[in-house]
């Protein structure tokens, strides 16, 4: 009876001693240390350069759209009358440009040869009368008054001819070669502001540049928008990372390149993640030394790493946890 007592008495020790064994382990057992972080994603704020009314909203808030799909159209009355001005001076510039290459009409070209060859006649007839009264004065027949009015009547027409001469001339070879380039100039100047309001026209229509999702439409149908005021917001859902802030005294356990163990507990998923970015500089002290001796203050780094495959239903601001213990194991 009293060996049994005693067997009884040395297994209850037992017993005792490894529950308070247990118990000890599980209270001086270290915590592990669980990194926090959040799925991040790129985003896109659609604008346009031009300030107006929202005229077509061709999207809702969660819609999935593919690269080059319509978002939005605005109206532009302004615009549009700016470019029937803008085309009606290039018009106007063209076809100076076409009169300064095509020079003189013909029939402007016809009249100054007229001219030109009724000019010459006058010549001929008052040369042949200058010689007939200088033959005349020679032979004493006529005053040297009649002499001096034929010889100015011959000047007189010989300056015409030439003068006759030079305006055919003229309308034979056309405008100036600095009128032709000013022409063209004007032509080119025109065009320009024809393709600048162009331009302007096609930017108030905004298609998505990327397969994306709409996060948030920030102002809807008939509301009037500024220059550059963001309408929509896109979400690239094929470019997510998570970002976690790293204190300082963490850092030699990873670099670029580190793949980490992480746990969603929004999807209870486990997945792979793997660093692609360090900061380079510290951004702000998450922990502060409360005692003069020995302690310092430590400086957060941020961390972005990317998951290694796509993950379904992974959407931005999920938390990602990682043990950071298990790092390098």
């Amino acid at each position: 009876m009293k060996t049994s007592n005693l067997i009884g008495l040395i297994i209850g020790i037992v017993v005792a001693i490894i529950v308070v064994s247990l118990i000890s382990w599980f209270i001086i057992k270290p915590e592990p240390l669980i990194i926090q972080g959040e799925v991040e994603v790129s985003n896109f704020k659609v604008s346009s350069k031009l300030a107006g009314r929202i005229k077509e909203m061709h999207v809702k808030e969660g819609q999935k759209v593919a690269k080059g799909d319509l978002l939005f159209v605005l109206s532009t009355p302004e615009i549009d009358a700016k470019l029937i001005q803008a085309e009606a001076a290039r018009t106007a510039a063209s076809a100076q440009n076409k009169k300064v290459d095509q020079g003189a009409r013909h029939q402007e070209v016809s009249a100054a040869k007229d001219l030109w060859e009724k000019a010459q006649a006058g010549a001929e007839l008052a040369q042949k009368s200058y010689e007939r009264v200088k033959n005349l004065y020679e032979a004493g027949v006529v005053p040297a008054q009649k002499f001096d009015e034929a010889s100015a009547n011959l000047k007189a027409a010989l300056s015409t001819a030439s003068a006759a001469r030079s305006q055919y001339n003229m309308a034979m070879e056309g405008a100036r070669t600095e009128d032709k380039i000013a022409a063209e100039a004007l032509v080119k100047q025109a065009s320009g502001a024809v393709s600048e309001v162009e331009s302007y026209l096609a930017d108030a229509e905004q298609y998505s540049p990327m397969d994306a999702e709409v996060s948030t439409i920030i102002s809807e149908q008939g509301e009037l928008i500024g220059s550059g005021y963001p309408v929509i917001t896109l979400l690239d859902m094929s470019n997510m990372w998570v970002t976690f802030n790293i204190k300082e005294t963490l850092l030699p356990k990873i670099k670029i390149g580190t793949v980490m163990n992480a746990h969603v507990p929004a999807l209870d998923k486990n997945i792979k993640i793997k660093v692609y970015y360090m900061s380079p500089q510290a951004d702000y002290a998450t922990w502060s030394a409360t005692k003069t001796r020995g302690e310092f203050d430590i400086r957060t780094f941020e961390i972005k790493a990317r998951p290694e495959v796509q993950i379904e239903d992974l959407r931005p601001g999920m938390t990602v946890v990682v043990n950071w213990d298990e790092i390098g194991k």
